[in-house]
């Protein structure tokens, strides 16, 4: 085995560039045509310089009306055709960076969507969404101008450059010797920014998690009951202080850049003025004009505004590659939960819903030495209702994420209908598989849009049979806006069992094959619980169904009880059966079922 040595920096930004250009690649035909546009709007900026110089040499100097109307009228037909051009492929170098643009988010915010449920709990919400929108939203300028710019700018250059000769090779000569300084101002300053920008931006993210934990209505009810806000307010400023200091240094960086260009640019036609008139006076060069000279210093002109846009070009993209690298970071992500190869389509019909695993191990975390489940083997039948019981942190709830994917097993197999779960299509296995969670989530829009997450097309009379069965269409009914009512920051305008009984409704709507109760009637009270439990005792029909509770009605309506500890079946059989052998079962169930209202157990 060879050791290959690391890529250099140099190595990696060339890989990098490649991979931004090839972004425009599906985008060629209009990139083709922006080029052409391009090109003929530097040939109409071209002329201007030398049709003024014949209105000075040959219409002002010999007093004639004629060159200097029907030469000015020149000039303004090319300076309108070039703003033509110029708005033209303007136009379209935004219509192709737009579209690019929105392809990166895209698959950006597709490549997240299918990351397993490990990333999202190992990673800070305020870090994903300064990626997807800041990140994403600071590349722009490069994707959408600069690169059209930058095209424009090298033909605007070598254009000029070859008419700045035509007119004077020596005057030509005094103006590049200044594009080495430019070369190193740009090189110097792009790196330094280069590594502001991704300091800015990581600063950024810092601070956008916090806001996120602690400006959400979760974050709100912590500092406002059981936190110190001014404690938190000092975390703020010193990360708020932190982002300002990053910022300062990137607005030192641009006005150090452009002072810098600017007094270039100032000082050029002051030296070319100087070597006109040593060569007039002192040599008597008749080939000096006074045309000459303005026509000159007007592509001098020309000249120093495209090279200083090629150098601030250079600036903004050697500072965006610190921002690609953070975007390709992400898209780059390996996905641990994928279809396998040649992966079966499964549909509802063709499902039986037998669920077995098989001597199942999982870790969360790969390097910890004792897993969260062990040996986990048992068969659900079709149409079962299997009970998972056990104390807090037994492995139930981890259990059922196994099921639908959210995490597969580091060893040993799950099967539906004798089918390994990854020899099953995702998407098809996410149909099949409905369930309501110990925390409700709601997005913040209305309860018709919230119920619909589970089938886009319901119909509002399907919307409201499932609302029915889950005991909650009275209540929506009862307000101002029904089923069009806004439910706020993570469903805060309703009740625990509101929110509840509308995941209930969701799954009912669903109607999966496989149904997961995580103590999906821990948030209800008595009366609402004995009003959806004929409900969902329907939508358990024909469903194999996994209930994590401890309500003694879900326990004693069991198939079969699975009693964990310490992620392993420690008890299975009956609620009678475990019972008569009066182990762990029989003292949970004294623990937590005994009393008039016993006290909730979560996993």
């Amino acid at each position: 085995m060879t050791n290959e040595p690391a890529p250099t920096k140099k190595q990696m930004d060339r890989a990098l560039i490649k991979r931004i250009i090839g972004l425009f690649s599906p985008h060629k035909p209009m990139v083709a045509m922006t080029m052409v546009a391009v090109l003929i709007g530097v040939l109409f900026g071209l002329a201007p310089p030398y049709l003024v110089k014949v209105i000075i040499d040959e219409g002002i100097a010999q007093k004639d009306l004629n060159i200097i109307g029907l030469y000015s009228l020149y000039t303004v037909l090319m300076v309108l055709a070039g703003a033509g051009m110029t708005l033209l492929y303007g136009y379209w170098s935004v219509i192709v960076g737009q579209r690019i643009m929105c392809e990166l988010r895209q698959k950006l915010y597709d490549h997240l969507q299918n990351m397993s449920l490990r990333f999202f709990t190992s990673t800070r919400t305020g870090d994903i969404q300064t990626r997807l929108i800041s990140d994403v939203q600071g590349v722009q300028n490069v994707v959408s101008n600069t690169i059209t710019d930058q095209v424009s700018n090298i033909a605007i250059v070598v254009s000029t450059l070859v008419a700045m000769v035509l007119m004077d090779w020596r005057l030509t000569l005094l103006s590049v010797a200044m594009v080495p300084v430019f070369m190193v101002i740009g090189q110097r300053v792009g790196n330094y920014a280069r590594d502001v920008r991704k300091g800015t931006q990581e600063q950024t993210s810092e601070l956008n998690s916090m806001m996120q934990e602690t400006l959400s209505v979760s974050g709100i009810l912590l500092t406002k009951t059981a936190g110190d806000q001014s404690l938190l307010s000092q975390r703020f400023a010193v990360e708020n202080k932190n982002l300002s200091v990053w910022q300062i240094k990137s607005s030192v960086v641009q006005y150090l850049f452009f002072g810098m260009i600017r007094m270039i640019t100032q000082l050029a036609p002051a030296l070319v003025y100087w070597l006109a008139g040593w060569l007039l006076i002192s040599r008597g060069d008749t080939n000096i004009t006074v045309g000459l000279l303005v026509a000159f210093t007007g592509l001098q002109i020309r000249l120093f505004f495209p090279m200083s846009g090629l150098l601030s070009a250079q600036v903004e993209i050697m500072s965006s590659l610190a921002l690609f690298e953070r975007i390709f970071q992400y898209l780059d992500l390996p996905r641990d939960i994928q279809d396998r190869p040649g992966a079966q389509r499964r549909l509802a019909e063709q499902t039986q819903g037998r669920i077995e695993f098989k001597n199942v191990e999982f870790r969360y975390e790969p390097e910890s030495d004792s897993p969260t489940l062990a040996d986990i083997s048992f068969v659900a039948e079709p149409g079962q209702l299997v009970a998972l019981v056990g104390a807090s942190g037994a492995g139930k709830t981890t259990l059922t994420y196994l099921i639908p994917r959210l995490y597969d097993p580091d060893s040993g197999t799950i099967a539906l209908d004798d089918v390994d779960l990854r020899d099953v299509e995702l998407a098809s296995l996410t149909k099949l598989v409905g369930a309501v969670t110990q925390e409700t989530y709601l997005m913040h829009t209305t309860i018709a849009e919230n119920l619909r997450i589970a089938k886009p097309d319901a119909t509002h009379e399907e919307l409201i049979a499932a609302c029915r069965s889950a005991a909650i269409h009275d209540h929506i009914a009862s307000l101002p806006e029904a089923y069009e009512t806004v439910v706020g920051e993570r469903g805060y305008k309703l009740s625990g069992g509101e929110k509840q009984r509308l995941a209930i409704a969701r799954a009912i709507l669903k109607n999966p094959k496989i149904l997961i109760l995580d103590e999906a009637t821990s948030a209800l009270d008595t009366h609402s619980e004995r009003l959806i439990q004929a409900s969902l005792a329907e939508l358990m029909k024909g469903r194999t169904t996994f209930a994590i509770a401890h309500r003694l009605s879900t326990i004693l309506a069991a198939d079969q009880i699975l009693v964990l500890e310490k992620g392993r079946i420690v008890e299975r059989g009956s609620h009678g059966a475990l019972l008569a052998r009066n182990g762990v079962y029989a003292r949970l169930y004294e623990q937590q079922f005994s009393d008039p209202e016993p006290v909730e157990v979560r996993s």
